[in-house]
């Protein structure tokens, strides 16, 4: 469980990241860096509930993840291309095809990380029809999630599936410094 508990935060980090504040990166300033805290909630399942500090930088398409614990030490890494992702923990580094598998099997479902990195930058993914969220929150829903940018400017993004499960994803952006 402990191991599943780690991708799963990996693969959420991952998924998130995108929509923290970009800032320069030491040795690879191509790539931006995000940085953030995230919190996931998966209802009626507490072992799947996290928390945890991450680090990203690159896009869907290719990238760097950096998952520290609660003491900043670093916990877990994932990097992705076009070619496949690979995640590297205490327990080694394991491959898969695609960030998105790498995701499904962290997460035991499938999850629509490339809408996500457009979500989480405060739009619609291009990819699926949208419409305003019904509720009134500011925001959309798209793919069965209603994503609420209703705090975005403060740095907070919350996106949910109704489920079953229920899903619950918020982060918090670190700023800029």
């Amino acid at each position: 469980m402990p191991r599943r508990r780690g991708m799963l935060a990996l693969a959420c980090t991952a998924l998130l990241g995108a929509c923290a504040t970009p800032a320069s990166r030491p040795g690879d300033a191509t790539l931006p860096v995000l940085e953030g805290r995230l919190a996931l909630r998966v209802d009626g399942q507490p072992e799947r509930d996290l928390s945890a500090s991450f680090e990203l930088s690159g896009s869907a398409e290719q990238g760097l993840l950096v998952l520290s614990g609660p003491l900043g030490a670093t916990a877990a890494q994932a990097r992705w291309t076009p070619a496949g992702a690979w995640l590297r923990s205490p327990q080694g580094e394991q491959p898969f095809a695609t960030l998105d598998a790498l995701a499904e099997h962290s997460l035991g479902e499938a999850f629509p990380i490339a809408a996500l990195f457009d979500w989480l930058r405060g739009r619609p993914w291009p990819g699926a029809a949208h419409a305003g969220r019904s509720d009134g929150v500011a925001g959309f829903e798209q793919l069965g999630w209603q994503v609420s940018l209703a705090r975005l400017a403060e740095g907070w993004l919350e996106a949910r599936r109704p489920g079953p499960p229920a899903v619950t994803v918020r982060v918090r952006l670190t700023p800029a410094s």
